[in-house]
């Protein structure tokens, strides 16, 4: 119920208010890839059927559609990014990627520890959250609102991860990882990669963090936070760079490589 009224009616909320206060608001919603749940067909856009597995997928669906209807209906400047996996130093411990990373500091003081994990071989795709936000940046300042997928289009184990994070602190994960059944999704989703073709070609967005990128930022603040110092700390300057970067775009109010993304052109979806 908590998570129905917070990720679903919550934002239904929002659009009455904004329809009723002001209709020049615009309103970006924060949908999920969660909402494919069991897809059919992969990678997946903005046209594949929703199948949602969870209750906060559900919700999900329920702002989403929401959103849609809101734009439709009352003609709001309301987006919805359909965002993937998207991860940063700030990600909760409790997500399998900063388990992972918070895991391998710990290790790398004592490697005793074994770092306990459910199904290696589910398939995520993770890109990071800065270049996530800056999409959405990009939905918001189009002449007209659209819905895009956003996403790598890049599709990466469990397994992966793991052996990105140990191998980036001088480790196997061979020797410090124990696959535990009970772990394990009752109801796991197949095969989530994003198509992000939409947000390519009408906001010229690309993500700037690779895979290795951003395993290896996580894994230097971790390390930094444990009061580690060691190899793994050789992209914290490019970090800093990018939110460096970010923070002016926000202050300057435009990017220099989207002026023409603003306007959201080529093929510039018109109001639904």
């Amino acid at each position: 119920l908590a998570t129905t009224m917070a990720a679903g009616l919550g934002v239904v909320c929002l659009l009455e208010s904004i329809r009723r206060l002001d209709t020049s608001i615009r309103f970006f919603q924060a949908s999920s890839s969660e909402m494919f749940g069991r897809a059919a067909a992969s990678p997946q856009s903005e046209s594949t059927p929703f199948q949602p597995t969870t209750p906060y997928a559900a919700a999900k669906v329920l702002a989403h559609t929401s959103t849609v209807q809101f734009r439709r209906q009352y003609g709001l400047f309301a987006c919805c990014g359909i965002l993937f996996n998207h991860e940063s130093p700030r990600r909760a411990p409790h997500f399998v990627t900063r388990k992972i990373t918070q895991a391998v500091a710990a290790i790398a003081r004592d490697k005793r520890i074994k770092l306990r994990l459910g199904n290696l071989e589910a398939q995520r795709d993770w890109g990071f959250a800065g270049d996530y936000v800056e999409a959405m940046r990009r939905m918001l300042q189009c002449d007209e609102p659209a819905d895009c997928v956003i996403g790598t289009g890049r599709a990466h184990r469990v397994r992966d991860f793991a052996e990105e994070a140990f191998r980036h602190a001088g480790l196997d994960w061979k020797d410090h990882v124990v696959v535990d059944p009970e772990l394990c999704r009752a109801i796991d989703p197949e095969l989530v990669v994003a198509d992000p073709s939409r947000a390519r070609a009408n906001l010229q967005w690309e993500p700037a963090v690779s895979f290795e990128g951003l395993v290896e930022m996580m894994v230097d603040h971790d390390f930094a936070a444990a009061g580690l110092i060691g190899e793994a700390v050789s992209s914290r300057g490019a970090v800093a760079a990018l939110e460096q970067n970010a923070q002016a775009t926000i202050n300057q109010g435009n990017h220099p490589s989207t002026t023409e993304a603003n306007r959201c052109s080529p093929g510039r979806p018109r109001r639904q």
